[in-house]
């Protein structure tokens, strides 16, 4: 099999593969904002589910999750999982890595002293202007550099998608390797991930100095 080829079977793959991280990162990136405040919560309710959450997100494989999610509804309740495999990928991706981001945000929140706070409150400012115009600004600044270790892990973490049958680009690779016998198709794959990561770290670097004027 010629290289052409090769690269013209695992382009569908590769698109896949953008799909799950693309999804992933508008899913996770938000919901993760989300849980980390709920985890701030005054209610101690609110605060041991959403605690409970991240224990298990971050406590347990993300290929067991993807697993749990795909064939549980079946096993626990003999629904059909016919089209359920593409849902339940993102579904398990979006809610692992929310759990990660969420303590990245956390750990950002936290680290803003109180005294911005108090400022705010003097100027007048309401708990959500605070939050929007003083805290976000700073805490994107300095959570930047373990949201990119996020990203870039999330682009090799989609490989896992083939735990649950899904063609991406790893899995595509892992059929034509069979098939013809020849270690290309990993190699292929290996200069993807390569690239995207390189992109990756690029983009994030450029937005890192972007904001370097909130120091």
């Amino acid at each position: 099999m010629t290289l052409e080829t090769m690269l013209s079977l695992m382009s569908e793959g590769m698109i896949k593969t953008c799909g799950i991280f693309i999804l992933t990162l508008l899913g996770a990136m938000p919901l993760g904002l989300i849980v980390a405040l709920l985890k701030k919560s005054r209610f101690i309710v609110v605060r041991g589910i959403v605690s409970a959450y991240i224990s298990v997100m971050r406590g347990t494989p993300l290929m067991l999750q993807l697993l749990a999610w795909y064939f549980g509804p079946y096993y626990l309740f003999r629904l059909e999982i016919g089209g359920w495999r593409y849902p339940a990928l993102i579904l398990g991706f979006v809610l692992n890595y929310a759990a990660y981001f969420s303590e990245i945000y956390r750990g950002g929140i936290e680290s803003i002293p109180v005294g911005q706070y108090e400022a705010a409150e003097v100027l007048g400012y309401t708990r959500v202007q605070t939050f929007i115009h003083v805290v976000l600004p700073q805490v994107i600044k300095r959570i930047m550099p373990p949201v990119t270790n996020e990203v870039i892990t999330l682009v090799k973490d989609t490989s896992l998608a083939f735990s649950i049958s899904y063609v991406e680009l790893f899995s595509q690779a892992k059929q034509i390797s069979s098939s013809h016998t020849t270690f290309m198709p990993f190699v292929i794959a290996g200069v993807f991930y390569f690239v995207a990561n390189y992109i990756v770290a690029f983009i994030m670097g450029r937005i890192e100095k972007r904001l370097d004027y909130y120091k």
